[in-house]
């Protein structure tokens, strides 16, 4: 708690993380205006923000290394948190994903993200030689299906196709030969043919919906995205202005304060405005690599870099399918979207990232 010690916080990091998020409660109370099932949500959120924070700055305090020698625990706890949500777990659209707890809804497939960089960051940084690359790959796949496998029959294909990108990229970074990305390329495209008939049925038809789209469609995937379409050209470049988009609270647009809140921003703020905010976003994300880069190890180094990606692809991903550039996913926009287990999980990044930054100029001097 030394003065010298918070002289090195990343307050600029900080500091968009919190204008994003208190952006992200605004927009989600415009959302939901007038609807009576979602009442309350921006004030949940809001109470999940003064947490994050907290989140935040003992993450920050907490030496990252500590987090190494827990890797296996942490390992075990999702896991096993996992396992408890599959037998106990609260169903929603389909899926059983979250766990009740009083008030609160707890996604621990959300945790799993963070949980897996920090145990791939300390595989990879304790297993630096290559000798056998297949053993080398191996080991790391098994820890990372170990997870997915749980994650994958909720179902939640999103957050598994995320915990499968963070290992990926993780094996790209710590120096995966070329040959192997175009073996794993069409590993994943055979894979993806193979197992598309085991997917549920909801999963299925958000990708058909995606490739053979229905003009005519009332409901559904194909009705969702060209609400969206209509949304975002809504808001022209400076937007109808705040709680005052005609698509937004009439509720022409569906779930538009969690998957569709690109749109929703987009409608009442314009193309400039969610241009702003996508841009902090992508500054955050350089901000992190930054971090990455300027680490005083390996394993802080891979703990930056495995944030960034989760970050990276989440939010092109979200911003892909209110484009209808990808099929819906349901992965949301990292800070804005509606999600206290999102909201936090990120929160636990951003202080693994300061903790990183400032141990890192510590050392330096």
């Amino acid at each position: 708690m030394r003065r010298e010690f918070w002289r090195q916080f990343d307050f600029v990091l900080l500091g968009i993380v919190v204008f994003l998020s208190i952006f992200g409660i605004i927009m989600i109370r415009s959302a939901i205006a007038g609807n009576t099932d979602l009442a309350g949500y921006d004030v949940r959120q809001a109470v999940f923000f003064g947490i994050s924070l907290v989140i935040i700055f003992i993450t920050t305090i907490i030496d990252y290394h500590y987090w190494r020698a827990l890797s296996v625990a942490l390992y075990v706890f999702v896991f096993l948190f996992l396992v408890v949500i599959y037998v106990m777990g609260a169903a929603s659209f389909g899926a059983q994903r979250w766990l009740e707890l009083g008030l609160i809804a707890v996604q621990p497939s959300e945790l799993a993200k963070i949980v897996i960089i920090l145990v791939l960051a300390h595989y990879f940084s304790k297993h630096r030689r290559k000798d056998n690359i297949w053993m080398w790959i191996g080991g790391s796949l098994f820890i990372s299906i170990g997870i997915v496998s749980l994650v994958i029959i909720q179902p939640n294909l999103s957050i598994s196709i995320v915990l499968m990108v963070i290992w990926f990229s993780m094996l790209w970074i710590n120096g995966l030969p070329t040959k192997y990305l175009f073996i794993f390329a069409g590993i994943g495209l055979v894979g993806g043919l193979a197992v598309f008939p085991l997917l549920e049925d909801y999963q299925q038809l958000r990708v058909l919906t995606f490739l053979y789209p229905d003009p005519n469609a009332r409901h559904g995937n194909t009705y969702n995205i060209e609400q969206a379409l209509i949304t975002i050209g809504s808001g022209g470049w400076f937007g109808q202005g705040y709680g005052h988009s005609t698509q937004v609270q009439l509720r022409f647009q569906k779930v538009r304060h969690t998957d569709y809140i690109f749109s929703a921003m987009s409608s009442e703020f314009g193309f400039v405005g969610a241009f702003i905010i996508t841009l902090l976003i992508f500054f955050v994300i350089y901000r992190i690599f930054r971090a990455g880069q300027k680490a005083g190890d390996v394993y802080g180094s891979l703990i930056c870099y495995g944030f960034a990606v989760l970050m990276l692809f989440q939010t092109t991903v979200n911003i892909g399918v209110n484009l209808n550039l990808l099929p819906v996913t349901g992965l949301t926009l990292p800070f804005v979207s509606y999600g206290g287990s999102s909201l936090t999980t990120l929160a636990i990044g951003v202080g693994l990232v300061e903790s990183i930054i400032i141990r890192s100029k510590i050392y330096e001097t």
